[in-house]
């Protein structure tokens, strides 16, 4: 039976041995509540420490939740507002890597289990953002996500009805959002789904299908309602 510290180690760390333990724990300890400007500069230079990679000018928000931190990969000017959490956990997964110029708005989640995200260069995910993978999960470049949108790159099975869905295991295809794309308020984008280049989805709407590049979608389920261009000229 595995001890508590384990257990935890386990949870959180995601590495064996004490010092990494101990690492993580003082650098939290140290930084991730300090406020203001002396929190962004403990920060900046103790969160390397734990983390697998950080780039120049990167700013970290107070209260930043980090979960198998050694399978985060972050680039330059990067922006990771307060109170979110960027959680790597998987045994034989990469993790999460997030590119140059990124915003992740306040109590947004990055979660992994045992799945990888990606974060291509200038997405900018509002507050309350989640994003679950359970394989594979990228949002492309300059990917603008509103508010309360939920990606969810797994499903759980519940074809029997003598177990719990709980109990019954899940599949994972993942997701894939293409450049430029434009994602409304308290959207869902389900697991499978391609959303295209420029798509817009307006606010509201579940996505369970693809939605083709230059096209609108809104709607419980989704649907195209329309075209943003008449041409491949973009007119």
């Amino acid at each position: 039976m595995r001890s508590r510290r384990q257990r935890y180690a386990d949870l959180v760390i995601g590495q064996p041995g004490l010092w990494p333990l101990v690492r993580y724990e003082l650098t939290l300890l140290l930084a991730a509540w300090v406020p203001g400007a002396l929190g962004l500069f403990l920060r900046s230079k103790l969160y390397p420490l734990i983390l697998g990679r950080v780039g120049r000018n990167v700013a970290f928000g107070c209260n930043v939740v980090l979960r198998h931190p050694h399978k985060i990969q972050i680039a330059d000017d990067v922006v990771v507002d307060d109170n979110c959490c960027l959680d790597a956990k998987g045994t034989t997964n990469h993790g999460i890597v997030i590119r140059r110029g990124v915003f992740l708005g306040r109590n947004t989640i990055l979660s992994c289990k045992n799945g990888d995200i990606l974060l291509d260069e200038d997405a900018n995910l509002g507050f309350n953002v989640e994003v679950y993978s359970a394989a594979n999960v990228r949002i492309g470049r300059k990917v603008l996500v509103a508010a309360y949108t939920y990606l969810v790159g797994g499903v759980h099975l519940f074809d029997r009805v003598d177990i719990p869905v709980l109990d019954q295991g899940g599949t994972a295809r993942g997701i894939e959002v293409d450049d430029n794309v434009w994602i409304g308020a308290h959207v869902v984008v389900t697991d499978g789904v391609h959303v295209g280049r420029d798509a817009v989805i307006g606010a509201g709407a579940v996505v369970t299908a693809d939605v083709p590049a230059f096209h609108v979608a809104a709607g419980v389920p989704a649907r195209v309602i329309r075209a943003r261009r008449t041409s491949e000229s973009g007119s």
